[in-house]
This record gives C-alpha cells, sequence and structure tokens, in this order.
C-alpha cells in the first residue's frame, strides 16, 4: 500500500488532470501489450494495435527497445514519465531527451536491480541516444495511442465531471473520496492499493499538492514515482466496466434493456456509462453520426442522459435515471 499523507496545503494544491497524459499513455500501453489482465477491456485495441505495428515496421522496436525499459513490475525508470509534462507529448518528449545523465544511470542501476535492464540502457546516458530514443516513442505513440485519444480525453472529460461532482458536494475531500475503489480517503492520508511486491511505503506531499491524472491505459494499480522528491502525481485509472462484455449470458443480462429502448440506443446507454462523444456512440452502436445524434437526443429527452460541449464535440454522460435503468437493465453489472 502506497499512503499519501496530505496538509490542507496539499489539499488547496490538489488537481485533477484535464487531459490524458500521452507519455504516460505510451508507458502504460506498453504495460497492455505484457498482461492478460483487463484484456477484455482492450480487445479492439490489441487487435489494431498489434497490426499497426507490423504494418509500420515497430515489431522489433517494440521487443528489443520498448518492452526491456518499461516492464510491468514493481519498477521502471521514472525519468520515461516526466512529472514536468503531464499532458504534453512534446514537453514530456524534450524532458526526457533533456534528464541528466546521472540520473538516467542511477534510475537504469534500480531497473537493473528490479528486473534486469537491457545491455544496451546504458547508451541512454548519450544525449544523440535520448533524442533516437524519443523519435521512437513518438513513432509508436502516433501508432497505437494517438488514434485512441479522442476516446481517452472523452472518458477524461466524464471523470473531471464526476470529481466535480464531489468537490461540489463535499469539497477537495469529498473529490478524493470518490476516487475508487482502489484509493481509500481515510483524513490526512489517501491510502493507495499498490502491487505487494513493492511493500507498503509513504509519500508525504509537504506542501506540494498532488496532480491525479485519469489513465485510459493503466488497468488495476495506480502509479506514482518511485523517487519522492519527484512533483507528486498519481496516475489511476479509469473506471471500466466490472465485467467482461463475453462474459457467459452477457447477451442474456443485457435483453431487458434492449427490448426497451431498442438495440443501438441501449448501445448508446451503456457507452455514454464511462463518457462519449456522438462520433463514439456511433461507433460504439455501428450506425451513422446522424443516427447517433438522434438516439442520443431521445435518450436525453428521457431524461438518461446529460450532453454538454467540449470544443467542437459534444460529451454525453449518464444521468442518475440513467445509470439507474442501466444497472436494472443489464443485472447491476452498469
Amino acid at each position: 500500500m502506497l499512503r499519501i499523507h496530505f496538509s490542507d496545503g496539499d489539499l488547496a494544491r490538489t488537481t485533477v488532470a484535464a487531459a490524458p497524459d500521452p507519455v504516460w499513455e505510451v508507458a502504460a500501453s506498453l504495460h497492455r501489450l505484457q498482461s492478460r489482465r483487463g484484456r477484455w477491456a482492450y480487445a479492439a485495441w490489441h487487435r489494431t494495435a498489434r497490426q499497426q505495428l507490423r504494418e509500420k515496421g515497430l515489431e522489433r522496436l517494440l521487443r528489443g527497445v520498448l518492452l526491456p525499459l518499461y516492464p510491468r513490475a514493481a519498477y521502471f525508470p521514472d525519468f520515461l514519465t516526466p512529472a514536468d509534462a503531464v499532458g504534453d507529448l512534446d514537453a514530456g518528449m524534450e524532458s526526457i531527451v533533456a534528464t541528466p545523465p546521472q540520473r538516467v544511470l542511477a534510475e537504469l542501476a534500480v531497473l537493473d536491480r528490479t528486473v534486469g535492464a537491457p545491455a544496451w540502457a546504458g547508451q541512454l546516458t548519450g544525449l544523440e541516444a535520448r533524442k533516437e530514443f524519443a523519435a521512437m516513442l513518438r513513432a509508436y505513440h502516433a501508432a497505437v495511442v494517438a488514434p485512441y485519444e479522442e476516446r481517452a480525453q472523452a472518458r477524461i472529460e466524464a471523470e473531471r465531471a464526476a470529481r466535480c461532482r464531489g468537490l461540489l458536494d463535499g469539497g477537495v475531500e469529498g473529490m478524493l473520496s470518490g476516487l475508487g475503489p482502489m484509493l481509500r480517503w481515510r483524513p490526512p492520508v489517501l491510502e493507495v492499493s499498490y502491487p505487494k511486491q513493492t511493500g507498503d511505503r509513504d509519500l508525504y506531499l509537504d506542501g506540494r499538492g498532488l496532480t491525479l491524472v485519469p489513465s485510459y491505459f493503466n488497468w488495476g494499480e495506480p502509479v506514482a514515482f518511485a523517487d519522492p522528491q519527484l512533483q507528486p502525481v498519481l496516475w489511476y485509472s479509469l473506471l471500466h466496466e466490472p465485467s467482461a462484455p463475453d462474459t457467459p449470458h452477457a447477451d442474456d443480462a443485457d435483453r431487458p434493456l434492449t427490448t426497451l429502448l431498442g438495440r443501438a440506443r441501449a448501445v448508446a446507454l451503456r457507452a455514454a456509462a464511462t463518457g462519449a462523444t456522438t462520433a463514439e456512440l456511433a461507433r460504439a452502436a455501428g450506425v451513422s453520426a446522424s443516427s447517433a445524434s438522434r438516439h442520443a437526443t431521445a435518450l436525453r429527452d428521457a431524461g438518461l442522459i446529460t450532453t454538454v460541449r467540449h470544443g467542437p464535440s459534444v460529451l454525453h454522460t449518464l444521468t442518475p435515471a440513467g445509470a439507474s435503468l442501466l444497472r436494472a437493465g443489464t443485472g447491476g453489472r452498469g
């Protein structure tokens, strides 16, 4: 368990990121490729990611460079997910390139002691090698992470809306209380479920505050920097459906909702459970954008979803009535 200790000043400086952190999503997506945990939730992404990596000739890069540096283990180097560049790919790449060689060497030594570092990793102490590595990360990001950025942004907007509700109802402590089953607020400590192999540890914010970063590709336990001296950041999973769509008899469980609303609207209502744009409703239901818009209007007029504009797009999320109907219509799985 990780125990994060807050002061009053830390509560005032706690924020929720407004956008996905692309450098972290690179790391988390690499972890998804190394684990079957939550595979059902990313089944479509797995198929397209593997295809894109093959078509763009990135499979050797994946196996020989990226997976060895980002093991799904108790540790991978902190400098690979810079704290000063949350939410900005360009800034993240610049920060990786600018990492002092001494820090690169020290963190690679920790990696080597923990799970083993690749023999070539020491080359990253060189500036040109880090520039080349940043270019590799950009290529990987463009192939398998960037196509999902719109979906990730929609889910983060839904998460921020939920956290805002907690903030309005109970202040920052109310916001922290609703972060999910792997984060428990016991004032003045946020208890975070952490991999057992890391053991228990304490992180004292000491007036620095905390940046909470919802992550699309993170699955399971939240993640913080190993080095407590770095600016505190906590990446945590966006809520996914608690059971796989291909669970036996899932179609039977969905049948009452489908009978009531029709297949397309039932699918749209489920998609809105985690926040979805009209384009995402269309893809989920297999209909045109104009049809998805009509279905969204019908659900909104029935008081089952609410719609807010975000830039050029709109985001659909469940109302309390919609959430209740989804739970009742799917045997409590929504």
